[in-house]
């Protein structure tokens, strides 16, 4: 038996856990550092002098810029419900401003416009839309009517436009980030059905293959039990093993294909033994070689293990192929350990960036978790690439335990 691969995939989880919407680290201390520089700029700039109501814009400027900071950790709804607090609470500063003429060109800042740009980018993002309609115009109304709150001239007009065209930007790109973000969400939907169909298929499969041979041999059973009754019982202890088994998949399957509508071609079940048939023509195509090694036993593998894995292998190997740059080898491993199947595959190319943005290590994660496996991939130490999953392997059960449940 070929020795186990002594090189592992770097783990690089690719299993989709879903979005999350906070910032990390790093960008969050930007954006504070950004923001509390340009309050520094504006208090050298004199705005918060005491002869110019300095101490009552300080605070709201302040406000406003905490709100930036902590809006990445607020949720879709209290997120634009923040925003149009501090939108309101800039508008009335702006109308207090007006009225009390500060005709002073250093009453005009910029750390809370600043501040509210950024809120809109985020509210446009991933707010709720119910609060979205109501957020969005009050933070536009707050970021381009503070310059003219000072004085009504050229360089304040000037100067809101160029905040109009700040806000417009920010709106723009938080509308097509949510835009992209909706688009990606439907994809994976899609590829989460797919893979649901794709397992009604081997469903399918599976039921007509077991059923089929526990008819025979029970028309078997029924054929020998007069002339040779002594042969009876380990028939029906096979036709025993075949429906536990028959029913602990299926459980397990018909609980994902919830949402699965639709008309579907039926394939050929794929386990094991398709796994050498792949590996083969994959060298038969020519190019780089592949390798298959395989410990353990397979015989008594839960179809939907034994179809996991052969999904595992073939995407692998599709890999391989589209982005493998200078390989020559490729290395199959299928290790079958107590309740655990381990299948490797890896290859010596030269190494590659990791794809974000594909889908196709998703979907084998979708379908790995499905069964409750894992799957990683990365550069091997070696060099090249390695994609590995790990699926358990449960016990057939009773027949007595598949009808209790």
């Amino acid at each position: 038996m070929v020795q186990a691969a002594k090189e592992a995939p770097t783990p690089t989880v690719t299993r989709e856990t879903g979005h999350s919407e906070a910032l990390p680290v790093t960008a969050w201390m930007l954006l504070g550092g950004a923001l509390a520089g340009l309050v520094v700029l504006d208090w050298a700039g004199g705005l918060y002098w005491i002869q110019y109501r300095g101490p009552a814009k300080l605070i709201g400027a302040l406000l406003i810029v905490a709100l930036a900071v902590v809006s990445p950790r607020l949720d879709r709804r209290a997120l634009p419900v923040a925003a149009c607090v501090g939108a309101v609470g800039s508008l009335c500063l702006s109308v207090w401003i007006h009225l009390e003429m500060v005709g002073s060109s250093q009453s005009l800042g910029f750390a809370e416009p600043a501040a509210l740009v950024w809120l809109l980018l985020l509210v446009a993002r991933r707010g709720k839309p119910s609060w979205v309609g109501l957020a969005v115009p009050l933070l536009g109304m707050a970021i381009v009517l503070r310059p003219v709150s000072v004085s009504v001239r050229q360089s304040t007009i000037i100067m809101a436009l160029l905040f109009a065209l700040a806000a417009v930007t920010a709106l723009g790109i938080g509308l097509g980030m949510r835009l992209l973000l909706v688009d990606r969400r439907r994809q994976a939907a899609a590829l989460r059905l797919e893979q649901r169909t794709e397992f009604a298929r081997d469903l399918h499969d599976f039921v007509a293959h077991h059923v089929t041979g526990i008819v025979v041999q029970a028309q078997g059973a029924q054929a020998i039990a007069g002339r040779r009754p002594e042969l009876v019982p380990p028939a029906l202890q096979r036709i025993e093993q075949a429906g536990s088994e028959a029913l602990t998949s299926m459980r397990h399957m018909v609980g994902m294909l919830r949402d699965a509508d639709g008309e579907v071609t039926l394939t050929p079940l794929a386990g094991i033994g398709e796994v050498r048939t792949l590996v083969e023509e994959f060298s038969a195509v020519g190019g780089a070689r592949a390798r298959l090694e395989l410990e353990g036993t397979f015989d008594d593998l839960p179809v939907e293990v034994s179809t996991t894995a052969h999904r595992v292998v073939m995407e692998a190997l599709t890999n391989v192929r589209k982005h493998a740059h200078g390989c020559t080898e490729v290395r199959v491993r299928v290790d079958r350990s107590g309740d655990r199947l381990t299948v490797r595959v890896s290859d010596d190319g030269r190494p590659r960036h990791v794809s974000q943005s594909g889908f196709g290590l998703k979907g084998l994660a979708e379908r790995v978790g499905l069964i409750g496996g894992d799957v990683q991939a990365g550069p091997v130490t070696a060099g090249g690439w390695g994609v590995e999953a790990t699926l358990p392997v449960s016990p057939a059960a009773s027949p007595a335990k598949a009808a209790a449940s």
